[in-house]
């Protein structure tokens, strides 16, 4: 299978919209249709190939190019709720297509940083604001384990899916935390979802794809991380 319009490597950043865009349509999340994304379908390769064949083209795994639920989840619920983000300085981690910074942009955020590893993501990410009309800030750098501070509300959504990963994450998440940050996490019950420290906000359910998940309705919730009282020695 022939990927569109393949950069090669990573390839300089006009390469990595022109990949995006190739290997995409303009399509709305099913439970955010306000919002429309560059995303993969049927009918499109990047839909289909697998990590063999992206790592043949030099290339990361696309979760850029799909609108994972936990991410819908946390769209619908600051849309619906503005003032969780209204005026606030607003992290998207692992912003994926950039889903959940989008909506806090429109919802009125004061400023809107969008942080990926994956450079496609940064390019998708730019790509959605752009068609979205809204501005959000690319952070290139890798945040975590970064001390914080510069903002009031961190979404995350989607992140629990790999222990080293979901462990390092969940630690630096309840750090900014404690720092005074609201940390907002969207998952549909990924098995490294931490056990305690999380309040129930709000759950939807979520039309998807099988090629997705496995099944074609998953029940996505916000949780609020509430970090534990810290020891007094």
């Amino acid at each position: 299978m022939r990927l569109g319009s393949g950069p090669g490597e990573l390839g300089p950043i006009d390469d990595r919209r022109a990949f995006v865009l190739a290997n995409t349509v303009p399509q709305r999340p099913p439970l955010v249709p306000e919002i429309e994304l560059h995303l993969a379908n049927e009918v499109v390769p990047l839909w289909q190939a697998s990590e063999e064949e992206m790592a043949e083209s030099g290339l990361p795994p696309p979760y850029w190019a799909f609108a994972w639920v936990g991410g819908q989840a946390l769209a619908r619920y600051v849309l619906d709720q503005p003032t969780v983000c209204a005026d606030k300085r607003v992290l998207d981690f692992a912003c994926g297509s950039g889903i959940q910074g989008i909506a806090a942009a429109l919802a009125g955020a004061r400023h809107v940083a969008a942080a990926d590893i994956d450079p496609f993501a940064r390019a998708a990410v730019h790509l959605n604001a752009q068609l979205n009309g809204v501005e959000v800030s690319i952070v290139e750098e890798d945040v975590l384990g970064s001390a914080g501070g510069e903002w009031d509300l961190v979404l995350a959504g989607d992140v629990c899916y790999e222990a080293p990963m979901a462990a390092r994450t969940e630690e630096w998440l309840h750090r900014l935390a404690r720092g005074g940050a609201t940390v907002l996490l969207g998952d549909p019950g990924r098995t490294y979802l931490p056990k305690t420290g999380l309040e129930r906000v709000v759950s939807y359910d979520v039309k998807t794809s099988l090629e997705l998940e496995d099944t074609d309705l998953r029940n996505a919730v916000v949780w609020r991380l509430v970090p534990p009282p810290q020891k007094v020695s």
